[in-house]
C-alpha cells in the first residue's frame, strides 16, 4: 500500500497516519536520498519486521526519486508520503493520480470572528434566527474552532453578578464536552446551544 498526503492540516493527516501505520512505524526524510535507496526502502524487509510501516516524509520534493515512484507501486509494505507540497502538473503525478491513493488535508478558512459573535448575539435574543445564520456557514466552518470563539466572548460578557452570564458559560463547557465525546453530529449539538441560550435556564 502506497499513499500520499498532503495539505496544511497536519493534526488530521497525523490523526489518520497513526490509524494507518499504528504507533510504531520507522520515518524516513528524503530530501537526501537517491535512486539506490529506494529498493531497500519499498521491497526489502528488516531483522524485525517482514512488513514495514513507513512514513515518507516529501518524496515528491526530491526530483531524483520521484520519477521511481511508479516502480514501486507494488511494495508489500504501507508506505504513507507526507508532503508538503504536492506538484500537480508533472509526469509522474500524472501517471500516478489513478493508481494509488492521494488525499489533502486542508486546513479550514479563517473564520470571520464578527460573523460568529453576531451569531452568538442574535441567538440571545432569538435562538431560531440564530440556527438559521448558522447553516449557512456550517460547511465552511469547524464547530469546535467555532464554539471556541463562542467561548471567548462568552468570558469576555461573564459577570459574577449576571446569572445569565454564568449559565451560558456552563452551557459552553458541556457543548465543549459533548463535541469531543458524542457521535451526534457536532453542528446539531452547537444549533442545540443557540437555541437554549435565548432562555438559559
Amino acid at each position: 500500500m502506497i499513499k500520499i498526503f498532503t495539505g496544511d492540516d497536519r493534526v488530521r493527516a497525523g490523526n489518520e497516519i497513526k490509524k494507518l501505520l499504528g504507533e510504531n512505524y520507522e520515518v524516513i526524510d528524503c530530501a537526501d536520498l537517491t535512486k539506490r535507496d529506494l529498493p531497500m526502502i519499498f521491497k526489502s524487509a528488516t531483522f524485525f519486521d517482514e512488513h514495514r510501516r513507513i512514513l515518507l516524509r516529501d518524496f515528491t520534493a526530491n526530483p531524483e526519486i520521484y520519477p521511481e515512484l511508479i516502480n514501486y507501486l507494488n511494495t508489500p509494505h504501507d508506505i504513507i508520503l507526507l508532503e508538503t507540497k504536492l506538484d500537480k502538473r508533472t509526469t509522474t503525478y500524472k501517471e500516478i493520480k489513478d493508481r494509488l491513493e492521494i488525499k489533502e488535508f486542508k486546513l479550514p478558512p479563517a473564520i470571520d470572528f464578527r460573523e460568529v459573535y453576531g451569531i452568538y448575539n442574535l441567538a440571545k435574543r432569538d435562538g431560531k434566527k440564530a440556527v438559521i445564520a448558522l447553516r449557512k456557514v456550517e460547511s465552511s466552518e469547524d464547530p469546535i474552532r467555532f464554539t471556541g470563539l463562542l467561548t471567548s466572548q462568552a468570558l469576555k460578557e461573564f459577570s459574577p453578578k449576571n446569572p445569565k452570564t454564568i449559565k451560558i458559560l456552563k452551557k459552553l463547557s458541556r457543548l465543549d464536552i459533548n463535541l469531543k465525546s458524542s457521535k451526534i453530529d457536532p453542528w446539531l449539538l452547537v444549533e442545540s446551544f443557540l437555541l437554549e441560550i435565548s432562555n438559559p435556564n
